[in-house]
């Protein structure tokens, strides 16, 4: 049976619960939702409610409604771009994230070697300001996103905002889960160890060592993330 949604955020509530109703293949792709009455009173909110949270879902690429047919759940797999992935790995967390780690690091070698052959003084003093700040972080949640912060500035220096673009929608659904990551930040000093090879090929220009330091250092901190150190964390516990 349907849990009523309460008044308060009703459209809000609503649309989450709808979006990850589709997402978790309640209604998969192909398939039409219920009709309007018959949704409207399965969650006890009203028509115009609804209509209002389809109309997200459909600006999100979700869903389509066609008038005198209904609404039908889009092939988002097929036809979806990476603004889905924060809603795919809220509801869906463990079946998608090793594919995003895994882009995580190609994009983000390639992204390096670029980055160190247009980076600017301002940039590298901007890196290196931040990795001092990492190192100092007075706990992992300040040095998780300082390191997210680090990897913006690295796509900014390849001057190709589309590489911006990549790594702030992979960051964005890194951030939908971040409190499961922590812990890879609980020392602040060794994730700034970690990443200080990566800095220093980018501020040396050097395009090569920068692509090879940005796969160590992705691949280093996937398998810290993937791997807890205790049975009761980690994405693939929840």
């Amino acid at each position: 049976m349907t849990t009523p949604i309460a008044r308060d955020t009703v459209v809000d509530a609503l649309t989450e619960r709808l979006r990850d109703d589709v997402l978790s293949g309640r209604y998969p792709p192909g398939s039409y939702l219920p009709a309007e009455r018959e949704l409207a009173a399965a969650y006890e909110v009203t028509r115009t409610s609804l209509k209002h949270a389809i109309v997200r879902l459909a600006q999100v690429g979700l869903v389509e409604t066609k008038h005198g047919v209904g609404t039908r759940v889009r092939d988002y797999e097929r036809l979806g771009g990476p603004e889905l992935l924060p809603l795919l790995v809220r509801t869906a967390g463990p079946s998608w994230m090793t594919e995003i780690f895994e882009v995580r690091r190609e994009v983000g070698a390639q992204v390096a070697a670029k980055a160190a052959v247009h980076i600017t003084t301002g940039q590298c003093d901007r890196l290196v300001e931040l990795a001092t700040a990492l190192r100092g972080a007075p706990d992992a949640a300040s040095a998780q996103l300082t390191e997210c912060e680090i990897h913006r500035v690295i796509a900014a220096a390849t001057g190709n905002r589309v590489y911006g673009f990549l790594v702030n929608a992979l960051l964005n659904t890194y951030l939908e889960v971040r409190d499961v990551f922590r812990y890879a930040f609980a020392d602040p000093a060794a994730a700034a160890d970690r990443i200080a090879p990566l800095v220093s090929a980018l501020c040396t220009g050097d395009q090569e060592r920068a692509g090879a330091a940005a796969d160590a250092y992705l691949a280093e901190t996937e398998r810290l993330m993937l791997n807890p150190p205790h049975a009761d964390q980690g994405i693939h516990d929840n």
